[in-house]
């Protein structure tokens, strides 16, 4: 088992929180990683259909069962449970119960109703580079081929090849995730939506232009795309709220939260391919953000990510809320450097005495500092400080 970096974080929330759910993505190691940390409760998944309907229609029966707490994994599909849960563990402070689940469609409204300061919070997404740099497993160490693999565990663990898993990944997910929250004449068009959000990774979001490409209405389409943010398919980059009495973009930028997914939704057929797609681009800057994502995720912080750029097309592709102040945060593909590559980050640098924090991570292989400015290899995205 590779071991996961959000352990350190799930070790002090076990301290704090007699309740501690864990949500991310389909198939991003949460019940591996519960089972595993917390092995000596019982295990409960609601993907079953006798437990789901026991949890639902006997809440109350359901959690007797479980005298010392449990894990109860996809606990979305039975939100009655979180108010009994409340009562329990108001009852009895040794209870203990885990959770997850990878929609977050319902789970949040329920738990600030019912669970509001007494329960820990944890993101897991897929692997991160720096997990899998530390594992004794075979795992790809040239960019092209890790942005086409991914980084969901069953690739790693099962040894199946990327886009066979994809195909089934995103079969499930329609089948299970998106079938119940729309209705079925609309499925086709759904998979259609997903292929053509795809096409817009790394841009700012035009809802009306997905919709009539779609061939759906624009509130369905900005329906649709909360369903995949809130089941971890896709995530918004909002626009920086300082705009330093410029005029600014006020709509968020998209992307994924795997570039594995990203590529065969993209229907790249091989690593290869990337060094010359039209999408290289967007689709290396949709790997840099994810990994930030984890990072932070992991050590249980929020986003805090931004991206800004005025009427002058000057854009920074990523600023990070940080204690002391914005890490501007600029990303290019290349593997070799142009002295243009850090034009945006010294104009950003020159807005604001605050705005001191510079970085470029490109394709390289190489890290340094360059005139205050820090240089990232693609596969040393730990050296940028997160905190």
């Amino acid at each position: 088992m590779i071991n996961r970096a959000i352990l350190q974080k799930f070790r002090e929330y076990n301290r704090y929180f007699q309740v501690i759910n864990i949500t991310g993505p389909r198939q991003s190691g949460k019940s591996t990683f519960i089972q595993n940390t917390a092995r000596q409760f019982p295990y409960v998944n609601l993907e079953a259909p006798d437990e789901r309907e026991f949890a639902i229609t006997d809440p109350k029966n359901f959690l007797q069962r479980f005298p010392k707490g449990a894990i109860i994994d996809e606990v979305q599909y039975a939100p009655e449970l979180f108010s009994y849960i409340q009562v329990l563990t108001d009852a009895n402070r040794k209870l203990k119960f885990y959770l997850t689940g990878s929609q977050n469609f319902l789970m949040q409204e329920k738990i600030s109703q019912s669970l509001a300061g007494r329960i820990g919070m944890l993101t897991l997404l897929p692997f991160s580079y720096a997990e899998l740099a530390k594992a004794k497993i075979a795992f790809p160490d040239n960019l092209y081929q890790q942005e086409f693999t991914g980084f969901y565990p069953g690739i790693y663990d099962r040894n199946i090849p990327p886009r066979e898993f994809y195909r089934n990944y995103v079969n499930t997910y329609i089948e299970r995730d998106v079938q119940g929250l729309i209705h079925s004449s609309n499925l086709l068009q759904f998979n259609r939506f997903i292929s053509l959000v795809a096409g817009r990774a790394g841009q700012i979001v035009n809802f009306q232009s997905l919709a009539s490409d779609t061939g759906v209405s624009l509130p369905t389409v900005q329906t649709w795309v909360r369903i995949l943010e809130k089941s971890y398919v896709v995530f918004l980059l909002p626009p920086y709220h300082n705009n330093f009495n410029k005029r600014i973009i006020k709509s968020p930028k998209l992307y994924f939260y795997d570039t594995g997914l990203l590529c065969y939704l993209l229907n790249i057929t091989a690593s290869d391919q990337l060094a010359t797609h039209f999408a290289k681009g967007a689709i290396f800057e949709n790997y840099v953000l994810a990994e930030l994502l984890k990072t932070r995720f992991n050590k249980g912080l929020d986003a805090n990510m931004y991206f800004w750029k005025d009427n002058h097309d000057k854009e920074i592709d990523c600023l990070l809320e940080k204690q002391d102040g914005p890490l501007a945060i600029e990303i290019k593909s290349a593997a070799t450097l142009a002295p243009s590559f850090m034009d945006s980050v010294r104009y950003w640098q020159q807005l604001s005495p605050s705005n001191k924090a510079g970085a470029l991570v490109y394709g390289g292989d190489q890290s340094y500092t360059r005139k205050d400015i820090q240089v990232v290899a693609w596969n040393r995205l730990e050296k940028l400080p997160v905190l």
